[in-house]
């Protein structure tokens, strides 16, 4: 071999390698730009998820409050004495029968 086919054969192999490591380069910098807007687009999704959240607790402390106040004794007492005309039990009418299913006649209040 002589000098000259050494020296065409290393010039050939040597312009392959850096254009190879550049269009690497260039390939990884396209995928860290699309890496970094699909950690911005999943980190939005993420503040929208926590604000979603923050939102329906309050709504759930909300709607449990609203529970207490409307099963508060005082309040059903109330709305069955109004809607179904309930009434408290007068010593006379309460009536203890040991058989199930057959009512009792109630006695006659003391005139």
């Amino acid at each position: 071999m002589s000098a000259t086919s050494r020296k065409s054969s290393a010039s050939g192999g040597g312009t392959f390698t850096p254009l190879l490591l550049a269009v690497l380069v260039m390939i990884s910098a396209v995928a860290v730009v699309q890496v970094k807007q699909h950690n911005r687009t999943l980190t939005t999704h993420l503040d929208g998820m926590r604000q979603e959240r923050e939102r329906l607790q309050l709504e759930w402390a909300q709607l449990q409050l609203e529970q207490a106040t409307l099963a508060q004794h005082g309040r059903i007492d109330e709305l069955a004495r109004r809607q179904f005309d309930m009434v408290d039990p007068l010593d006379y009418q309460i009536v203890a029968d040991g058989t199930a299913g057959s009512p009792a006649a109630a006695p006659e209040p003391p005139q």
